[in-house]
């Protein structure tokens, strides 16, 4: 216990150096450090309905994160959160789109079930090559993104394209209102059910189950797994399945929540903040939920960062990249350290 409370004290203090880094940046710039700081707690926390736009951008990033949680406790580096939001994305909207006019009993648990068959199966063909051959799963996962980017990008401009659009970005046709799950680009019980359905599913997953236990291993002792009867490829392969499973499921939401259709720029840093909150997380479901509902106020924040401090809302970036250097400097060593052993083995 105390040796969990010192990872998160740990990561919270990375965190605030961040910011104060990105504070005497911003002074040096030219911009107001305090404003900056003044901006990003009432846009997150403070000002009127600051909560609900924290919480709506929170949770779609709580539900990709966890999908990176179960993967890297498997021991597998499954980067390609961002192509898996983008292809259950797209999946979803096919059939919703497809299927318009239907009965939204029928069409809305089809949009969901396509949504999340469509990230799982894009995270399957890394997780094979990555059990099958040994290929790199970062680099597999990384290229993927930039497919289902591509992807993205052609059927919004091709199949699904809305043909009353403006030209200036390039979109699907809007989901039809019976199957929206919240009204405009706003919160609804509707998403904040299923995410916590979502999270209490995989907290028992990690905690109370047998693959729980085994997943943890094999991301430290690989050798003691195999010990124990298990097989390693399966471990992997659940845990790509499942992180591409629920990156599928938070595009789907986006589609019939909030957005309320495809775009080809939507959300194009979502799976990587995704990443970086499983890491200041250090893995765990409890922490990670806590982690992107803060990641999602930066979000929020973004809109107040022009107003009352006169930074670009890309600033939001610069902090979240700040953030990254250092969680990651503090977790390089142990996974440059693996690596210099098995190389010298």
């Amino acid at each position: 216990m105390i040796g969990y409370l010192t990872q998160i004290i740990r990561a919270v203090a990375f965190v605030f150096i961040a910011l104060l880094l990105c504070g005497v940046i911003f002074e040096f710039a030219g911009f107001s450090a305090p404003l900056m700081f003044q901006s990003i707690a009432d846009g997150a926390f403070l000002s009127m309905r600051a909560w609900e736009n924290s919480l709506r951008w929170g949770l779609p990033l709580f539900l990709t994160a966890l999908g990176v949680v179960i993967s890297f406790r498997c021991g597998f580096f499954n980067i390609g959160a961002q192509g898996q939001f983008y292809m259950g994305a797209i999946a979803a909207t096919f059939v919703a789109d497809g299927l318009n006019g239907q009965s939204a009993v029928l069409v809305v648990p089809l949009t969901f079930a396509a949504g999340i068959l469509g990230g799982a199966l894009w995270a399957l063909w890394p997780g094979l090559l990555r059990v099958k051959s040994g290929t790199d799963e970062v680099i597999t996962t990384l290229m993927g993104n930039f497919i289902a980017g591509l992807a993205l990008i052609y059927v919004t401009s091709g199949p699904l394209k809305d043909p009353s659009g403006t030209g200036q970005a390039a979109s699907s046709r809007p989901i039809g209102e019976a199957y929206r799950i919240s009204e405009g680009n706003s919160l609804s019980p509707t998403i904040i059910v299923i995410c916590v359905l979502v999270g209490v599913g995989m907290w028992v997953l990690v905690n109370r189950t047998a693959f729980g236990v085994l997943s943890s291993l094999a991301g430290r002792n690989p050798i003691m797994v195999v010990w124990q009867g298990a097989r390693l490829s399966r471990l992997g392969l659940a845990g790509f399945v499942i992180g591409g499973a629920l990156a599928g499921l938070a595009g789907t939401i986006e589609v019939l929540g909030p957005i309320g259709r495809l775009s080809s720029g939507m959300l194009p840093t979502h799976g990587f903040t995704a990443i970086l909150i499983a890491l200041v997380a250090n893995l765990s479901v409890l922490a990670t939920a806590v982690v992107a509902i803060f990641f999602g106020g930066l979000a929020a924040a973004g809109l107040y960062l022009p107003v009352l401090a006169g930074l670009p809302a890309a600033a939001i970036d610069i902090i979240n990249a700040a953030i990254a250097l250092f969680i990651t400097a503090r977790a390089w060593p142990k996974r440059l350290t693996g690596l210099l052993r098995r190389d010298a083995t």
